[in-house]
């Protein structure tokens, strides 16, 4: 009669536990096993209509969600770390973060954002179309977030609208094929990119490749004025306010798009149509492996020191950067891309300068505002492979789940399921 008096005890206790076992807490600091899959289950959560909560700063960035059955055994599937905190305790935490002292908040996470990444993706036999991978669609595919591919045609059909959240892969929207001519010119897949381009843009109403890109550089700017979020990394950032600022000019040498470039092009740039930059100089060689001053190739920063910092912004007061700066850490390690940093000098004041090299004064992420959507720019292509060179192999996430510059990408992607919230005055 005792034993099944202390079986009874023991089953009531259980299931008190589990009753009082209100949420999961997905620890962000550097308890956490892996930081990139925690953020598709915060996604997942997302999807599935339940909550999820952000407590900026506070452990890194951690996320709270419901007590889900389901989902302790997908944080688990995953060797995501958690903690089941009850419902006290999640009370606890807020009152924690609410103390008007402490650079911390809670923003909840309303509804998972419909993403879209425009790439040129894959060929019918399943070949990449450009031989080079790219970061968000990697770490997309690690975290378990799903994602669909658009590119111009998809664009230019207004089809954008349907998405919350854009990527821009690491294209060339001044249509001169990443100025790989000199390098890459002979190669097979540089003449099969550029006679596809060429083809699309005929089928699409376009005289040559370079008047495209302009017209989706516009789609794209019409797409973040209405309200969308737009994210972009290397070649894709600078490039994006190359196409904006030499709307009114030829840019292109005869070899991109067959004919010559107009003379003096560089007086004839619009810099009140840029998102990010001002007062930069293209570059007049049509073979230099470079677009303009905007990224420095000459920097002289040695692999051994080259990190960036995070800045550190008010919880409380400007939630939208401290979102996007979320991490374990405010030293991020650097990496090179075809565009790997931004002059500091270059950058328009009311750009927001999420990350900066200060000694080497270059920026490495910003975000900004255009009407009702928000922007951000990361400069360099792999955060966990330092010189990434055309056909190198993928990198294997499962090797740096923990990795801060990738977080990056993340908290942008998370960023626009967050519940809008007014200023403090």
């Amino acid at each position: 009669m005792r034993l099944k008096t202390w079986i009874y005890v023991g089953l009531m206790m259980i299931m008190v536990q589990q009753l009082q076992a209100s949420y999961l807490l997905l620890p962000m600091d550097e308890r956490q096993a892996n930081h990139l899959k925690a953020y598709g289950i915060t996604y997942l959560v997302l999807q599935s209509g339940a909550e999820a909560y952000w407590l900026l700063n506070y452990r890194g960035g951690s996320f709270a969600i419901s007590y889900s059955k389901i989902i302790e055994k997908e944080c688990l599937l995953r060797n995501v770390s958690f903690e089941v905190i009850a419902d006290g305790q999640f009370a606890q935490i807020q009152s924690e973060i609410a103390d008007p002292e402490a650079n911390m908040d809670v923003i909840k996470l309303e509804k998972a954002p419909k993403i879209a990444v425009y790439s040129p993706d894959f060929d019918s036999k399943g070949a990449r179309i450009q031989p080079w991978d790219d970061a968000v669609t990697m770490v997309l595919t690690f975290a378990e977030i799903p994602y669909d591919v658009v590119y111009d045609r998809e664009v230019m059909e207004d089809k954008l609208a349907q998405y919350d959240w854009l990527h821009l892969h690491h294209e060339d929207f001044s249509g001169q094929y990443g100025k790989f001519y000199a390098s890459y010119g002979t190669q097979p897949w540089y003449k099969e990119t550029q006679r596809r381009m060429e083809t699309m843009a005929k089928e699409l109403g376009f005289s040559k490749v370079s008047k495209l890109k302009l017209a989706v550089v516009n789609k794209v700017r019409d797409y973040v004025i209405g309200g969308g979020f737009m994210f972009a990394m290397c070649s894709a950032t600078d490039t994006y306010d190359i196409a904006l600022a030499a709307a009114d000019t030829d840019i292109a040498a005869d070899m991109y798009d067959g004919d010559g470039m107009e003379p003096n092009f560089n007086m004839k740039l619009r810099y009140d149509n840029t998102f990010a930059f001002r007062d930069f100089r293209l570059s007049t060689n049509p073979m230099e492996y470079r677009y303009s001053d905007i990224d420095d190739k000459r920097r002289s920063v040695p692999p051994a020191s080259d990190y960036f910092t995070l800045f550190d912004f008010s919880a409380k007061w400007d939630p939208v950067p401290t979102m996007l700066t979320q991490n374990h850490t405010r030293t991020v390690k650097g990496f090179m891309g075809q565009t790997t940093a931004f002059k500091k000098d270059l950058v328009k004041p009311n750009v927001i300068v999420l990350g900066e090299n200060k000694p080497a004064s270059e920026v490495r992420y910003i975000h900004g505002t255009v009407g009702q959507g928000q922007w951000t720019f990361y400069g360099g292509h792999d955060p966990e492979d330092y010189q990434h060179y055309v056909n190198d192999p993928e990198t294997d996430l499962s090797l740096h789940p923990n990795s801060p510059g990738y977080r990056l990408i993340l908290n942008n992607v998370l960023f626009p399921a967050a519940k809008k919230k007014e200023r403090k005055t």
